[in-house]
């Protein structure tokens, strides 16, 4: 079952218009994730609003937006008062405008969503919407007010749909300049230049996701089974930097080992796991009576329980 829409209103292109419906096209909610615990009991820790001054609880009612002035000095705003701010894009994602996509710098952008037609009509319309744009071989920018705030939103075609990335505004992205301007200015030689083409050449491939494996969150799910089983934990060798002394040395020796790892990689192996499935089914009941790290590489159905 598709998650709920977390927008839903019309898009508009000059006079055509249909309504649609925003999803998120991500989802963190597979990861592994912690409660806080009370080391001396083992309840959950529980978090109250209070009042900084008395101490005591606040129920959600009497809780009012404030923005602050200076110190103690707060101007309150009702919830009310924040919907009065009745902004086209609130309902509507009017297209302002077309650019190429290498026109849109990676900082930019924020989140995708999924976009589709809202209901049993409309579909005419957003179909001219979407393959105007596919045609175009352009990215359709508009304004879309989400989670209290109005985005700009880069619209582009996938599938039958359409994929809708949030960006962020300038006065959002910092400057360079400030984190930059200290690195110091080095020569390469076209020696060094060649070896690096060389390793580049030699790992050279197109982006596969499923290739890869969120390795912090398969430890996790290792050191999780493992204290489920009972079994001591030890502690691994963490990985060391180090600097490099000859750096021409170096690049050789990347060179011969890229070449090791190209020919490796042809090796046919198995497609990772599909994100759908999930991580939580790698969470193996006790009576599994597996190895830690066979347990942690192979899926296996059952529920996740609650640490006792």
């Amino acid at each position: 079952m598709a998650p709920r829409a977390n927008w839903k209103g019309f898009l508009r292109l000059s006079l055509v218009t249909c309504p649609v419906a925003l999803y998120p096209a991500t989802s963190e909610s597979e990861k592994i994730s912690f409660n806080q615990l009370n080391r001396q009991t083992g309840h959950r820790i529980k978090y109250l609003k209070v009042d900084a001054d008395t101490g005591e609880e606040v129920p959600n009612e009497d809780i009012v937006k404030g923005y602050q002035l200076e110190k103690d000095q707060f101007i309150e705003v009702s919830k009310e008062e924040l919907e009065e701010i009745a902004l086209e894009s609130t309902r509507t994602i009017e297209i302002d405008e077309f650019v190429d996509k290498t026109d849109i710098d990676p900082r930019y952008l924020i989140r995708p969503y999924y976009i589709r037609p809202d209901g049993k009509v409309g579909h005419d319309a957003f179909a001219v919407i979407r393959e105007t744009i596919r045609e175009m071989e352009k990215v359709a920018i508009g304004r879309v007010a989400l989670t209290n705030r109005e985005h700009i939103i880069a619209l582009e075609p996938m599938d039958k749909g359409l994929v809708g990335t949030l960006l962020r505004y300038p006065y959002e992205v910092r400057s360079e300049q400030e984190y930059f301007d200290e690195i110091q200015d080095v020569k390469v030689t076209k020696d060094m230049l060649d070896l690096a083409r060389h390793i580049v050449n030699q790992k050279a491939g197109s982006f596969e996701p499923e290739k890869f494996e969120d390795h912090y969150e398969s430890a996790l799910i290792e050191l999780i089974n493992q204290k489920r089983a009972g079994k001591p934990i030890v502690p691994k060798d963490r990985p060391k930097g180090e600097n490099v002394v000859d750096l021409m040395d170096a690049l050789r020796k990347s060179v011969g080992g890229a070449a090791a790892e190209s020919k490796a990689s042809k090796t046919p192996a198995k497609k990772a796991k599909k994100a759908a499935a999930g991580q939580k089914e790698m969470l193996m009941p006790i009576s599994g009576k597996k190895p830690a790290k066979e347990t942690a590489k192979k899926p296996a159905t059952g529920a996740r329980r609650k640490s006792a």
